[in-house]
């Protein structure tokens, strides 16, 4: 198996004043997990953000790992993300694509200080895309009815053999190698991760789907991109009982 000795974290930021800073915190503590030997960095795009977001990113990143870049035009979610995977690629340029990892997360989410090691475990053995599972940072936010809905969709998507059928840009990995190949995200409004995914089992890429590779994102029920996690929660109180 092609070892992977460098490892990038896009993170899209729109208007995460209150969250960016717990996001970065934890991203930039999973990656000093890694062997000294794997290099890291991390891009936060900063989507038309009109609070304090890109303030409290500075204050929360380790620079230079962390790197900010602006974006001041309406693009959909997948362009944004794939401004941050260009970034990334452009620093971490020494390291060939068959040996470099990217990651996704979102600003209002927090990774274990597992997660990089968790992605390039399978990785070593051979996965071409990872697909984790996220777990709410405050399940009372929501409905008891709403949270049997979500707890019983997570269920239907198990396998027997401890893989899931969902997909979180919130936790997502790709080899460079296999994500060049295809194209990238696609240019659509919200289920970029999805989109992604598709193209690469497409391509014949080996993309996994393990239970046990998660990260804790926000249950809010009103999120920043449409179609996202926060509209999902937001039907799940809306359909009648």
């Amino acid at each position: 198996m092609t070892r992977i000795d460098a490892v990038g974290v896009v993170v899209p930021a729109h208007d995460e004043q209150d969250r960016i800073g717990a996001c970065l915190t934890a991203v930039v503590d999973a990656l000093a997990a890694l062997p000294d030997r794997v290099v890291t960095t991390v891009c936060v795009v900063l989507d038309r953000c009109s609070d304090r977001t890109e303030d409290r990113a500075r204050e929360a990143a380790r620079l230079p790992l962390v790197d900010l870049v602006p974006n001041r035009v309406r693009v959909t979610v997948g362009e944004v993300r794939n401004r941050g995977v260009a970034r990334l690629l452009a620093r971490l340029g020494g390291v060939p694509a068959e040996r470099t990892w990217l990651l996704s997360t979102d600003a209002d989410t927090v990774v274990p200080r597992t997660w990089a090691l968790d992605h390039l475990r399978h990785a070593d053995r051979g996965a071409d895309g990872v697909a984790g599972l996220v777990d709410l940072d405050d399940p009372a936010a929501l409905s008891p009815i709403a949270l049997r809905r979500y707890a019983r969709l997570i269920e239907a998507g198990a396998d027997v053999g401890g893989g899931h059928g969902h997909a979180y840009a919130a936790n997502l990995g790709v080899r460079a190698a296999s994500f060049l190949r295809v194209g990238g995200f696609p240019a659509v409004a919200h289920g970029e991760e999805h989109a992604l995914l598709e193209r690469l089992r497409a391509h014949g890429h080996r993309v996994v789907s393990p239970s046990d590779v998660r990260a804790r994102t926000s249950a809010r029920r009103r999120g920043r991109a449409v179609g996202g996690l926060a509209d999902l929660l937001d039907s799940l109180h809306e359909l009648p009982a």
